[in-house]
């Protein structure tokens, strides 16, 4: 089955996405948006953000998505929900594929964004989702009083753990290095709350439990070499993000990671390929950003469509 001939695919449906296809629809492009799951991300599993400019009381993950996605209705932007199989960027028109569904266009956005990586332990596998979560805003509430353990020094792990501290007893935060690398701010946040304490150059080597539930997190102190079994209701992991593109055609250039490079205006290395949000080869990667990113790359893929 075969959907031609429209000016412009855009590929995810979080920030970067939406932001497209608000942006091609009011340059009155054909634009259809491609969403594997439904519209938001990231960011729905995000509880509080409040570095999003225009919020000033912060505003939850999920409010932003609707309002986002409200917004992308008003201006008719089209979306579909499918998982891209296959792709062939270098053809005119540009291919791709979804089940037995064959888009066509002249121009494509990627911006499918990234997912939480795993720490690749013993146990991780069989716990995930019972017990071991990547999303505070999802699983806190199951841990009231409890004592877990997160992983992690980055803005995400700190802003996470102390959203953790709201409900539970104690958040253990497992670092393997001697300080954290998240912004001030969130540090000061961290080193002054008394249910967070944070446990320095340490690893977790496995975690274990019965049928069921976590039990404890093994963790090893890559300094002085001891072991010592934790004992927690649970753990949550934020040790970075890989890109979603496994889907992508090897035409596009990434870094050693997989990461999109672009140019300034979000050009990718083929003609008519654009990339922006989380998926691209950059320093910062925050809502604003994947923003920024993505009305870039929708006004140079109309600059490029109008050049053909």
């Amino acid at each position: 089955m075969g959907k031609m001939d429209l000016d412009l695919i855009i590929i995810g449906g979080g920030p970067a996405g939406l932001t497209a296809g608000i942006y091609a629809a009011r340059a009155r492009l054909d634009a259809l948006l491609l969403e594997k799951i439904t519209p938001g991300g990231q960011v729905l599993t995000t509880d509080w953000i409040e570095n999003y400019p225009g919020f000033p009381e912060g505003i939850s993950g999920a409010d932003l998505v609707m309002k986002m996605n409200e917004q992308a209705g008003n201006f008719d932007v089209k979306v579909e929900s499918a998982e891209i199989t296959d792709m062939d960027l270098s053809a005119d028109p540009k291919k791709v594929v979804a089940g037995d569904t064959t888009y066509t266009a002249r121009a494509v956005i990627i911006a499918s964004g990234a997912s939480p990586n795993s720490l690749g332990v013993p146990g991780e596998d069989r716990f995930f989702g019972k017990g071991i979560s990547s999303c505070a805003t999802c699983d806190a509430p199951f841990y009231k009083d409890k004592v877990v353990a997160a992983v992690g020094g980055g803005d995400t792990a700190v802003q996470e753990s102390l959203f953790l501290t709201k409900f539970v007893k104690k958040v253990y935060l497992i670092h393997r290095r001697d300080q954290l690398r998240a912004t001030r701010l969130l540090q000061e946040r961290a080193m002054a709350n008394d249910k967070l304490e944070i446990l320095w150059d340490s690893v977790v080597t496995e975690i274990g439990g019965g049928l069921t539930n976590v039990e404890k997190v093994t963790v090893k102190n890559v300094k002085t070499g001891e072991t010592q079994d934790l004992p927690v209701d649970g753990c949550f992991i934020w040790v970075g993000i890989s890109p979603n593109t496994e889907f992508l055609d090897k035409t596009v250039e990434t870094d050693e990671r997989g990461f999109i490079l672009t140019d300034q205006d979000m050009a990718t290395s083929v003609p008519g390929v654009f990339a922006a949000g989380d998926v691209r080869a950059k320093t910062l990667r925050q809502i604003s950003t994947a923003v920024g990113d993505a009305s870039t790359a929708a006004y140079s893929a109309e600059t490029y469509l109008e050049g053909l």
